[in-house]
């Protein structure tokens, strides 16, 4: 069955029944800075994920997240809405790894996959990467994984690449965008 299930997933490229059973363990090399009031990463928001983004030496961002009971559709599952907005957050700061964070993809397309029900009251991760770069957008990927490895959610999107003085005033820039430092913060992120 396991054979079975691997051929599967790489002649698909997707499987329901495949389960990345290997963790490795991932250096964190520097947090992303977060805002007061946005609705994923804002910390002074109360209906909000308050999602902490980690850049890893695997060239991968790492948000861990906890949602709870107000992120519901149906009862003990995260909305598909908010999942997508996780992800499509996650992919489009993921342009920044390893560059000046002034640098912010901003989103043309999203396309997004549902493959199992996105708990709540539990940690979880949402890891993004780009795969292609141009001058202008680039394109990324990203997933939700469950506590036990597998993929939740899945998207794939198309972003255009502006600078945050761009998107946001200088207010935003000098009193609501910081760098919030806990002695929570991981050091290593296990990932599949």
């Amino acid at each position: 069955m396991r054979v079975r299930c691997f051929v599967l997933y790489h002649k698909w490229k997707s499987s329901i029944f495949t389960k990345n059973l290997n963790k490795v363990k991932h250096k964190v090399l520097k947090k992303q800075h977060s805002s007061k009031m946005c609705f994923v990463c804002g910390e002074n928001n109360d209906f909000g994920l308050r999602a902490k983004f980690y850049e890893t030496e695997s060239n991968e961002l790492v948000a861990l997240i906890h949602p709870s009971e107000q992120h519901q559709g149906y009862p003990g599952r995260m909305h598909g809405g908010i999942a997508a907005t996780i992800l499509d957050e996650t992919i489009a700061r993921s342009i920044c790894n390893g560059k000046d964070e002034q640098l912010w993809g901003v989103t043309l397309e999203l396309k997004t996959k549902f493959r199992k029900p996105v708990p709540l009251d539990q940690e979880l991760k949402v890891v993004g990467r780009v795969t292609s770069e141009g001058s202008r957008t680039f394109e990324g990927t990203g997933e939700i994984i469950l506590p036990n490895g597998d993929i939740a959610v899945s998207a794939e999107g198309r972003y255009i690449k502006l600078t945050i003085d761009k998107i946001a005033n200088d207010q935003f820039l000098n009193e609501v965008w910081f760098l919030s430092g806990s002695p929570d913060d991981p050091s290593e992120i296990e990932l599949p």
